[in-house]
């Protein structure tokens, strides 16, 4: 373990400790040497808890810092081209204990470079396509855009580099740091800059379906899309020395998160480190929310119940972040 790290885990015990009525009720520390058969079962199961797109509004930061005190959240994934991402640093440096990654943007986003470094990729406005599909297509069969993308995420690891943050892990908005051109390169940046964790979205098809039996085909397809994915990524993963969750709930519930599906997931983890995303915001009373505000609303709330925290405590469930695994 790296000095560095070393210090991250004792700032981040600290935080948690301070902040009594969210997470750090929850969490198990690595000096908890308890042997006990009952303290071995519970330590078996660790979860992180992570909300997505920090840095993509303030609403979407006060709902992560207030899920991290008053809630279950353990870690964030950093937008480093989102609007507010200045107000999400200041909120992090404020709240050492929240664990920060690199949430990188290469579709339906901001970028960090302008038009005239990367014109294949983003409009002259800087943004990247909102097709997900053309945009993988073009980052594999174009040189020109393999090349653009490595100097834009470049640009993406050194501005979350400037803010002087530990760097947590390393994810994607919408997951495409799964498609191979964009994992490889995360991975060799990765290691670079210091981050030797990445999250693996795979998650059980058949649990999802039991939850919610509609969207069948798509579940069906992003199994399979994703479940071989990430059979290459593991392997790669594992050979530079990165470790990951193994198990990542979410992806098939996107759009649909709920309490109701977070304790659902609670009673069936079967791994040893599981890691459950949402994407929370908070917003003004008197403010007309969108559906998709809505289901921000929702998510948040579901990180805020207590009824979750009561299952998670009674089942045994340790709350960790990247950093603890």
């Amino acid at each position: 373990m790296t000095a560095q790290s070393r210090r991250t885990k004792e700032q981040t015990g600290a935080a948690f400790n301070a902040n009594r009525g969210g997470a750090s009720a929850f969490l198990h520390h690595p000096t908890d040497h308890q042997s006990t058969p009952d303290n071995r079962k519970s330590a078996q199961r660790r979860l992180i808890v992570n909300a997505d797109d920090f840095g993509m509004s303030e609403e979407v930061n006060k709902a992560v810092i207030r899920a991290y005190k008053e809630g279950v959240l353990t870690s964030t994934s950093l937008m480093v081209t989102g609007a507010a991402f200045e107000h999400a640093v200041k909120l992090a440096r404020e709240h050492p204990g929240l664990a920060v990654g690199i949430h990188l943007v290469t579709v339906v986003g901001k970028s960090v470079l302008g038009h005239a470094e990367i014109p294949t990729l983003v409009d002259r406005e800087g943004n990247f396509s909102n097709n997900p599909v053309s945009a993988g297509l073009k980052y594999y069969f174009s040189a020109a855009s393999r090349r653009e993308l490595r100097k834009e995420l470049t640009a993406q690891f050194e501005k979350f580099r400037s803010t002087g943050l530990p760097l947590s892990h390393i994810d994607g908005h919408l997951h495409l740091h799964v498609h191979p051109v964009i994992f490889n390169t995360a991975l060799e940046l990765g290691a670079k800059y210091g981050a030797r964790r990445m999250r693996v979205p795979v998650e059980e098809r058949q649990l999802a379906l039991e939850f919610d039996s509609s969207n069948i085909v798509q579940k069906t397809i992003y199994s399979l899309l994703f479940g071989g994915l990430a059979l290459y990524m593991k392997s790669r993963l594992k050979k530079r020395g990165f470790t990951f969750p193994e198990r990542v709930y979410g992806n098939l519930q996107s759009g649909r998160m709920s309490e109701g599906y977070c304790l659902y997931v609670l009673e069936r983890l079967t791994t040893e480190i599981s890691e459950i995303y949402f994407h929370p915001a908070v917003y003004e009373d008197h403010k007309v929310l969108n559906s998709e505000e809505r289901q921000c609303s929702i998510e948040f709330e579901a990180l805020m119940s207590t009824t979750v925290k009561q299952r998670m405590q009674e089942l045994g469930i340790n709350l960790t972040n990247y950093f603890g695994i």
